[in-house]
C-alpha cells in the first residue's frame, strides 16, 4: 500500500490550498478514504472521508470550507481547503479506511504534509 501527498505548504489566513493524494497497492475503489490532520502538541482528527460511491463527511472544524473529492479512474483522492486559518495548521495525512478505521487503528497513513497557514 503506498499513499503519496502533494500540494501542501504555505498559505495565508483566508487563503485555499489543494491536497492531492496517488494511491497504489490496493484496489482503490474498495475503500473509504479520508484525510487526518495531527496539529502541534495534538492528537489525531479525521477531516474528512469520502466512500467509493461520492459520499462524504466532514468534520465540524472544517465543514463549509473544506471539500473532499476522489477520482477513482486515477486513484487519487483531494482535499480542497479554504478560508484556511492559522488552527488549519498541521500535519495532513492522506488514509485508507475511514473514521471508524482510523479510530480503531486498523487504517494505513501516507507520510503526511506540512500545511501552514501563517502571514
Amino acid at each position: 500500500v503506498q499513499l503519496v501527498e502533494s500540494g501542501g505548504g504555505l498559505a495565508q489566513p483566508g487563503g485555499t490550498l489543494k491536497l492531492s493524494c496517488t494511491a497504489s497497492g490496493f484496489i482503490f475503489t474498495r475503500y473509504v478514504m479520508s484525510w487526518v490532520r495531527r496539529a502541534p502538541g495534538k492528537g489525531l482528527e479525521v477531516v474528512s472521508e469520502i466512500d467509493s460511491d461520492g459520499l462524504e463527511w466532514y468534520a465540524d472544524s472544517v465543514r463549509g470550507r473544506f471539500t473532499i473529492s476522489r477520482n477513482n479512474d486515477k486513484n487519487e483522492v483531494y482535499l480542497e481547503m479554504d478560508k484556511l486559518g492559522p488552527e488549519d495548521t498541521a500535519l495532513y495525512y492522506c488514509t485508507r479506511g475511514g473514521r471508524r478505521s482510523v479510530w480503531s487503528g486498523a487504517s494505513v497513513r501516507g507520510q503526511g504534509i506540512q500545511v501552514t497557514v501563517s502571514s
